[in-house]
């Protein structure tokens, strides 16, 4: 397989074909648990991809470079997050992104119902039918999961007032606390200028 998959890269694609083939190689070898291999791929697809402004192929990237578990995974899924958060990726990736996060915090830790929350929010403001309706779904049960493995949440009333006590029903308030968990993966790994990113965003 790898020898095909390097004919293929070697035939001078263009920057974006080039980097497709290396996350779907990257995707092949974190099944085959080749983790350092996998990482080369995606990290590759990850520089070329940020080259090109194709944030969300980079969100990708960073998907499978938390998968691969090396040494700067966490950093890279931090990275994945501010990218998915930043631009109007594909819900489903975002979601992905911050389900990781909530798998890798402890159950008393406000982490993963900041994730979790954040996860909800940026499928309320950004999916559309057909995948909004089932995103929403998971996303509800996501958080009640969460609420439930904090704080031992059981039935619609604690539910809402535990939203209400952790302040996740205002995105002013967990969005800020979502980049705190950002730089607690990420530290001072960033592969990327965060600001002249925003910068270069149009004006809302």
């Amino acid at each position: 397989m790898h020898r095909l998959w390097r004919r293929a890269l070697s035939l001078g694609a263009a920057p974006l074909r080039r980097a497709d083939l290396l996350l779907q190689l990257g995707r092949a070898l974190v099944r085959l648990e080749q983790g350092a291999e996998a990482w080369a791929a995606a990290r590759e697809a990850f520089d070329l991809y940020m080259a090109e402004q194709a944030r969300e192929g980079a969100a990708q990237a960073c998907d499978i470079l938390f998968l691969a578990e090396q040494p700067q995974s966490l950093a890279a899924l931090g990275m994945g997050i501010w990218l998915a958060v930043t631009y109007p990726v594909d819900p489903e990736l975002s979601v992905a992104l911050l389900q990781h996060v909530v798998d890798e915090t402890p159950p008393d830790a406000d982490g993963a119902a900041v994730a979790a929350v954040t996860a909800h929010y940026l499928v309320d403001l950004r999916a559309r039918d057909p995948q909004r309706e089932h995103l929403l779904l998971y996303t509800n049960q996501l958080l009640a999961t969460v609420a439930r493995r904090h704080s031992g949440v059981d039935g619609q009333e604690a539910f809402n007032r535990w939203i209400e006590d952790m302040e996740l029903n205002d995105p002013a308030k967990f969005l800020p606390r979502l980049r705190n968990v950002v730089d607690v993966l990420v530290q001072d790994e960033w592969w990327f200028d965060r600001d002249a990113l925003q910068a270069a965003l149009p004006a809302a």
